[in-house]
């Protein structure tokens, strides 16, 4: 799960950081930082979800910590994390409450942003996500 959802995210940033650094309006979006709600530590506190396995929250609120992280050190790119949402998908057995047409919102429209769009953002298409 670290592997995929973590390490590859950082593996991908740091191989794509010299091209956003280097672009007008660089913006690591949701391609990168693909979260969950299910990685929410304030959702999960106020227990919105039902029980998950631990390694995906864990591995989602890492991958939040290292937008928090990395917006901080690199502002100027705009970084953002998104929750595509319970979306019906192979991986939740279709029983998502989404389609895979309303899932990618947050992800487009952070993938979309312009110079001056947020940055440190959590965000689904519903609004913005406590972290």
């Amino acid at each position: 799960m670290f592997e995929t959802n973590v390490f590859g995210v950082v593996r991908c940033f740091h191989a794509f950081l010299p091209l956003l650094q280097a672009a007008e309006c660089g913006v690591v979006w949701c391609g990168v930082n693909v979260s969950s709600g299910l990685g929410s530590v304030a959702s999960t506190l106020r227990q919105e979800y039902q029980r998950t396995p631990a390694a995906y929250g864990s591995s989602k609120a890492a991958v939040n910590m290292l937008t928090a992280q990395w917006s901080v050190a690199f502002p100027e790119l705009r970084i953002n994390a998104a929750d595509p949402g319970y979306t019906a998908t192979d991986l939740s057995a279709n029983a998502g409450t989404q389609t895979v047409t309303e899932g990618p919102d947050a992800v487009v429209e952070l993938a979309t942003l312009g110079n001056g769009g947020p940055i440190g953002t959590y965000l689904s298409r519903h609004g913005i996500v406590p972290w």
